[in-house]
């Protein structure tokens, strides 16, 4: 069975959870994707200091080649 196939069958379930089951059913949810909200920060490594550093120099040498995101990314 792929991922997407076991998510979808996953909120099939979800979705069929009667109201007043719901409360008792999230604890678990949530203890379970606990992992995915809280992902791992590591430090950047030597080379991408350097391609940072590259980058906010051409940024403070001319701001204006630069665009600005729209929105938040995920």
């Amino acid at each position: 069975m792929t991922e997407a196939v076991l998510r979808k069958e996953l909120h099939s379930i979800i979705d069929v959870i009667p109201v007043r089951s719901l409360p008792a059913v999230k604890p678990l949810l949530t203890y379970l994707a606990d992992d995915y909200w809280k992902p791992v920060t590591e430090p950047a490594s030597p080379k991408e200091r350097a391609m940072i550093e590259k980058r906010v120099k051409e940024y403070e040498k001319d701001s204006s080649s630069f665009v600005p995101r729209k929105k938040k990314l995920p």
